[in-house]
């Protein structure tokens, strides 16, 4: 069980060899782990599943929404997997490990909150090149990968939403504790650390906004400002959000069972 959260290539292999040798005995095993408590060695578990075809994404996804025990990596990467099941986990981890390793090249510590920031706007959004997802608004709402994860760390490209995920998902391995801010219309990171809060805009190329100009923004496109409007959501949320914009996405594409799916998905999540 040691092993399982180990990404050597070498090991992932040699695991997999194992547990194809014992078959149901291994899935059996693995469900277990799956299910159990440690977030990050069921995260795994999941994965071996996955890649031994003993699991079906679908049904994986409605397991987590039904555990109630929601962490954000763990839903986002299962999310994904119900639109991509070949998606493994180190295709998935590699790419934010990177970005976080960078990000503790360019830290000079002690750093307060808004220097960690512009150290993780300059590795995201200026070495890495993410961005808002710009196309014609028609191309945008038919594009289901501007709102997948994976996809968007592929082509840099995506919604407030997923951006602010890879943003969060990166600082959460430096250590540095940020919040999602879902005010109406928008999806913002939020930092609490200092006396006053401030909110990160990933669609901005990391612009740091108080709350006064959140209030602004937010009378300017005729929405009430009040102060529960800027509190962290909780992950369930964030997901539900996640699986409003996939049916949104797949149903302007035409696709009306993917559509379906995530509004069902969707619908859990808000219960």
């Amino acid at each position: 069980m040691e092993l399982l959260d180990d990404t050597s290539p070498n090991v992932q292999q040699a695991l997999l060899d194992e547990f194809q040798k014992h078959g149901p005995a291994a899935a059996l095993f693995l469900r277990q782990i799956a299910d159990g408590p440690n977030r990050m060695i069921s995260f795994y578990a999941r994965w071996y599943l996955n890649e031994l075809r003993f699991a079906d994404p679908v049904a994986e996804f409605r397991g987590f929404i039904r555990s109630l025990n929601f962490e954000l990596e763990t839903g986002v990467f299962l999310l994904c997997r119900t639109a991509n099941r070949d998606l493994n986990i180190a295709a998935f981890t590699k790419p934010l490990d990177a970005m976080a390793a960078r990000c503790r090249e360019l830290l000079a510590e002690p750093s307060n909150a808004r220097e960690k920031c512009r150290v993780l706007n300059r590795v995201l959004f200026h070495e890495y090149g993410f961005r808002a997802d710009t196309d014609r608004e028609r191309d945008r709402a038919s594009n289901p990968g501007r709102d997948l994860v994976d996809q968007v760390l592929a082509r840099k490209k995506g919604t407030p939403a997923s951006l602010c995920i890879i943003y969060l998902l990166v600082a959460r391995r430096l250590g540095f504790d940020l919040e999602p801010v879902m005010p109406p219309e928008h999806f913002v990171v939020g930092c609490y650390a200092e006396t006053e809060p401030f909110f990160v805009d990933a669609c901005e190329q990391g612009a740091l906004r108080t709350p006064r100009a959140m209030n602004t923004l937010l009378r300017r496109e005729r929405a009430t400002a009040t102060a529960s409007r800027f509190a962290p959501a909780p992950v369930r949320e964030v997901l539900g959000r996640c699986c409003r914009n996939l049916a949104a996405a797949y149903d302007a594409a035409g696709n009306k069972t993917q559509a379906r799916l995530y509004a069902e998905f969707a619908d859990e999540l808000d219960e």
